[in-house]
C-alpha cells in the first residue's frame, strides 16, 4: 500500500462537504476515514433510531465523497478488525497507511475529543466552520462577563450575519426579538401540516437491520424511521418547511397538542447536527422567505434566533466551561431517573404524549423538551446527570456540546443560573394554557392537595418551598414567592404533603 500524506478523519457528526479537515485534499494522495464504533454507540445508550441515522447518513457521505474521487477508508460496525473506538481506529490506519499527518475538525464531544488527543499521536486540529462562532471568538465575548445572556450574544450574531437589519444596522421591525409573539396555542380550527417522510433505500435498509441485531436493548422504536439521510432529502425537507410550515411556525412554534408530535416544527435539527444542512444557507432561506412577504417577521426572528442565538450560544458555554460545567447540581439533586422516562407507562397524559412520541420518534420539540419532560425532572429533583444522560439518548439530535447546556443549564437550572437567570418551572396550568393535553388526563389540572390533582400544581410549589434560601433573592422569581407567601399556612402545608408524597413515590405505581 502506498504512503498516504493526509489521513482526514470524518466523524459521524461532521458529514459536511466543506468540513476544514477536507479543504485541498488531494485525491490521489490523502485519505479520509470513517468508522463506525460500538464506543461511541453505547457510551450512552443511544435510541436505535438515533443509531441508524448517523450510520445511514455516514455511509451514504462515504459513497458520496467516493463519486468524488475521493478514497474513503470505511470500517463498518462488524468489521473484524474493527478496534471499537475511533481513537483505536485512527492509530490502526496511520499504521496501515502509512499516513504522514493526521488531520481532525473539533469535536462536538469533549469526551471524544479529550481521547482522541491523549492517544498518542500528533494530529492537525480545524476549527469547524459550520458554526457561525467559533470557541475563540466566543471566549472573547465572555472574557470578564460574570454572567452571559443569549439576548446579547445573539445581537452580536445577527450584527455579524447582517440578517434582519437595516442598511443602518438596527433590526427590522424596531426590535431584536419577537419571542412574546410566539407563544400562541393552537386553535382546533387550526391543522399542522402533514409531516414529510423519506423511503428507506438499500443501504438504510441494511443499516437498519444492523441496528435492530446490535442495540435490542436500547429504548426506542425503529418502526417509524423516515428521516433523511443523505443532503438531497435533507433538502427536501427543508424546503417542505418553507412551503408548507414556516408561515404557522412563528405563531405556533410552543404549542403543543395531542397526538401531533411534529406540529409545524421543521424537524430538522438532526440533519443540521450531523451536517447534511448549512446554518448560514438555513437563515438566508428564512430571511428571503420573509422579504418575499410569505411569512411574517415572528416566524423568520424567531427561526433565525434559535439557529444564530441559542444554538450558538450554547455551543459556546459548552467549550467555554468542559469538564466541570457538566458536574453542576445547583440543587443538590440526588433522586433517580423514573422509570416511566423510558417507558412512558404514566397516568400523567402531557408526559405519555411527550415521553411516547420520543419512544417512536426519537423527536419532541423544545417546549416538550423544557416545560414537560424538563420541568418534571426540575420539579421532582432529578439528579442532573441522570436526566442529562436521558436525553442525550433518547432524542435524534442530541450531541453533547447542545444537548449538554440545554438540559444541566436550561432545564435544570443545575449550573446555578449561569446560562439562564431562572429556572424554568411551572405548574399544569402552563401545559393546559398551551397544549390540550390536560383535557384528556387522569388528573385534574384545577385541582393542587387532592388524590386526583394534576402532579405538576403540588410539585411546583414544593420546589419553590424547598429552594426558597437559593431562589428568593433573583428577581424574576419575585412574583412567584409573593404568590406563595399570600397563601394560608395550612394551604401551604397542604401542598408540601402532597408535593413530599409525589415524590416518595414516583416509581412504586402512583403516577403508573
Amino acid at each position: 500500500m502506498n504512503k498516504t500524506r493526509r489521513l482526514c478523519l470524518v466523524l459521524g457528526d461532521q458529514l459536511s462537504f466543506d468540513l476544514a479537515s477536507l479543504a485541498g485534499l488531494d485525491s490521489e494522495h490523502d485519505r479520509v476515514l470513517m468508522v463506525e464504533v460500538m464506543e461511541e454507540a453505547t457510551h450512552v445508550a443511544h435510541h436505535p433510531q438515533k443509531i441508524a441515522l448517523i450510520f445511514s447518513a455516514m455511509r451514504h457521505f462515504a459513497q458520496a465523497l467516493e463519486k468524488q474521487g475521493i478514497q474513503v477508508h470505511y470500517v463498518a460496525l462488524d468489521d473484524p478488525q474493527n478496534s471499537g473506538s475511533v481513537p483505536g481506529e485512527l492509530k490502526r490506519w496511520q499504521t496501515l497507511l502509512q499516513a504522514s499527518e493526521l488531520h481532525v475538525t473539533e469535536c462536538g464531544d469533549w469526551r471524544l475529543e479529550q481521547s482522541l488527543k491523549a492517544c498518542g499521536v500528533p494530529i492537525h486540529w480545524h476549527a469547524d466552520g459550520r458554526f457561525l462562532c467559533s470557541r475563540d471568538e466566543f471566549r472573547a465575548w465572555a472574557a470578564g462577563k460574570k454572567q452571559l445572556r443569549m439576548e446579547f450574544f445573539y445581537r452580536e450574531m445577527r450584527r455579524k450575519s447582517r440578517l434582519l437589519l437595516n442598511g443602518d444596522g438596527t433590526p427590522v421591525g424596531g426590535a431584536w426579538n419577537f419571542d412574546a409573539e410566539n407563544r400562541k396555542a393552537l386553535p382546533k380550527t387550526v391543522k399542522a401540516p402533514y409531516p414529510a417522510g423519506f423511503a428507506n433505500d438499500a443501504i438504510t435498509v441494511e443499516v437498519l437491520a444492523l441496528v435492530k441485531h446490535r442495540f435490542a436493548s436500547h429504548y426506542g422504536s425503529l418502526e417509524d424511521f423516515n428521516y433523511p439521510v443523505t443532503h438531497a432529502d435533507a433538502q427536501a425537507l427543508w424546503a417542505y418547511f418553507l412551503d408548507y410550515a414556516l408561515a404557522g411556525f412563528g405563531d405556533y412554534q410552543d404549542a403543543m397538542a395531542s397526538d401531533e408530535p411534529f406540529l409545524f416544527h421543521a424537524r430538522i435539527s438532526a440533519a443540521l447536527n450531523i451536517g447534511l444542512l448549512d446554518l448560514r444557507q438555513l437563515c438566508a432561506d428564512v430571511e428571503s422567505a420573509y422579504w418575499s412577504g410569505s411569512i411574517a417577521l415572528n416566524a423568520a426572528e424567531g427561526f433565525i434566533r434559535q439557529l444564530i442565538g441559542w444554538r450558538e450560544y450554547v455551543r459556546g458555554v459548552y467549550w467555554l466551561h468542559m469538564p466541570e460545567y457538566a458536574e453542576g447540581n445547583a440543587f443538590a439533586n440526588q433522586r433517580p431517573l423514573p422509570e416511566f422516562y423510558w417507558t412512558a407507562a404514566t397516568k400523567m397524559n402531557c408526559m405519555r404524549q411527550a415521553i411516547g412520541q420520543s419512544l417512536k420518534h426519537a423527536y419532541a420539540h423544545h417546549i416538550q423538551r423544557l416545560m414537560v419532560t424538563g420541568n418534571f425532572a426540575l420539579l421532582a429533583g432529578i439528579a442532573p446527570k441522570q436526566i442529562c444522560e436521558w436525553y442525550l439518548a433518547i432524542y435524534m439530535d442530541a450531541f453533547d456540546w447542545v444537548e449538554l447546556p440545554n438540559t444541566l443549564g436550561m432545564v435544570m437550572h443545575a449550573d446555578g443560573g449561569y446560562l439562564g437567570s431562572k429556572p424554568y418551572c411551572a405548574s399544569g396550568q402552563y401545559i393546559n394554557r398551551m397544549s390540550d393535553y390536560c383535557r384528556d388526563c387522569a388528573y385534574s389540572v384545577r385541582e393542587t392537595t387532592a388524590d386526583n390533582a394534576c402532579p405538576f400544581n403540588a410539585l411546583y410549589w414544593h420546589f419553590l418551598m424547598r429552594h426558597a434560601d437559593l431562589l428568593r433573592g433573583n428577581q424574576r422569581m419575585a412574583m412567584m414567592y409573593k404568590n406563595l407567601d399570600r397563601m394560608p399556612p395550612a394551604k401551604q402545608q397542604a401542598l408540601w404533603q402532597r408535593g413530599q408524597q409525589l415524590l416518595d413515590t414516583l416509581d412504586n405505581g402512583d403516577l403508573l
